[in-house]
């Protein structure tokens, strides 16, 4: 390489290394003091974690409430992005937010793309049903020929269905209340959701089931997972969560999303 090669490449090095979008040294908690606002992605149609009401438009929910105790710990404001679970893992790769605040599950395959800190959550399936379908009625019904289980794409339920179907058919959703409809409609016997959906379905629904487990299939611990590089941000947050399940924030934000079933309290 000659001299003016040599001298190029380095200006397109440091360069690169000025962008804004070169997140390869990135250091979100600098990022976070100076701007005085956290970026935090929620899915907006999680009920009782990270839920826009309908007819109020506000957000409410577990972690909304444990989102604005974590800005008021850092001393600064909360930017709330809307993502899904689908495309939460790239959103947090791409600095589109900094943390998420929004019951992700812990699995295998997130871990190895993105960063999860101590557990808040743990829950284990849930199918709903219509009360009408007398074929449903208990969990041992599910996996039988000919009938059509439902899960949100990109959730923590789409991997661990694909492994234990046997027998049924697995279809997936992709937009809000699609399960919903797919299952009211009767195209889809069941959808696969987890503890605080399925209260969702009792508060708000007058056709639902709810079909439990008759024991545990697979409890799955929720965390606030951030981008790989971010070790200064991952430590606050571990640092948050440890602090609010000692001094009692915790419980009291479960309690206020009748959540008290699924606290992980140490």
């Amino acid at each position: 390489m000659n001299t003016f090669s040599q001298i190029a490449s380095a200006i397109l090095l440091l360069i690169a290394s000025l962008m804004p979008w070169n997140y390869a040294n990135a250091d979100s908690l600098d990022d976070i003091q100076k701007t005085k606002v956290i970026k935090v992605c929620i899915w907006p149609d999680y009920f009782g974690i990270s839920y826009r009401n309908p007819r109020t438009g506000t957000l409410q929910g577990i972690d909304i409430e444990l989102s604005q105790a974590f800005a008021s710990d850092l001393g600064v404001k909360v930017e709330y992005i809307e993502t899904s679970f689908a495309q939460v893992v790239d959103d947090l790769n791409s600095h589109k937010c900094q943390i998420a605040m929004m019951g992700v599950g812990i699995t295998p395959e997130r871990a190895e793309k993105i960063r999860f800190s101590k557990p808040y959550l743990r829950s284990d399936l849930y199918a709903i049903a219509m009360r009408s379908n007398s074929t449903v009625n208990q969990w041992d019904d599910i996996d039988k020929p000919g009938k059509v289980v439902i899960v949100q794409k990109g959730t923590f339920m789409e991997p661990i269905m694909k492994e234990l179907l046997k027998h049924a058919n697995l279809g997936t959703t992709v937009k809000p209340g699609e399960r919903e409809k797919e299952v009211e409609s009767g195209r889809a016997d069941v959808f696969i959701t987890d503890y605080p959906y399925s209260q969702r379905m009792l508060q708000n629904t007058d056709w639902a089931k709810v079909i439990a487990p008759n024991k545990p299939i697979r409890p799955t611990e929720y965390a606030y997972p951030v981008a790989p590089n971010d070790d200064r941000l991952l430590e606050k947050v571990n640092a948050f969560v440890s602090a609010i399940k000692k001094d009692g924030r915790l419980a009291a934000a479960a309690k206020n999303s009748n959540l008290q079933p699924i606290v992980i309290k140490d």
